[in-house]
């Protein structure tokens, strides 16, 4: 058993899938519910591992896809608004040591 874990975890993608759904195949019936409960694999995960090894064609993992967009995709027309609700208030730097522009307004006002 701590074999299937220690293999399982150093796989990675579909190769871990496969070898998820052969090491259930070698158990046999209730082999799902033993990988689900003992090692504390995923059955959708072993499912799709099957369908894998069933078909000969691997799922592509569209990581990519998945999290938090950034905001400018977002709202595409962000970065106008900010320099909309800024630029009146912007003032050269008052030490007069950098060509920069100030703005006394935090980003809780802009906001």
């Amino acid at each position: 058993m701590k074999l299937w874990e220690d293999t399982a975890n150093q796989l990675k993608g579909s190769a871990r899938r496969k070898f998820m759904a052969q090491v259930v195949d070698f158990l046999g019936r209730g082999g799902q519910v033993f990988a689900q409960d003992h090692p504390g694999w995923s059955r959708s995960t072993i499912q799709k591992g099957a369908i894998e090894l069933a078909t000969g064609q691997d799922f592509q993992d569209q990581f990519h896809l998945r999290g938090k967009k950034k905001a400018e995709e977002r709202l595409p027309q962000l970065l106008e608004h900010i320099q909309e609700i800024v630029e009146p208030t912007s003032q050269t730097d008052p030490t007069f040591r950098s060509t920069r522009s100030y703005t006394p307004i935090t980003a809780g006002m802009v906001r």
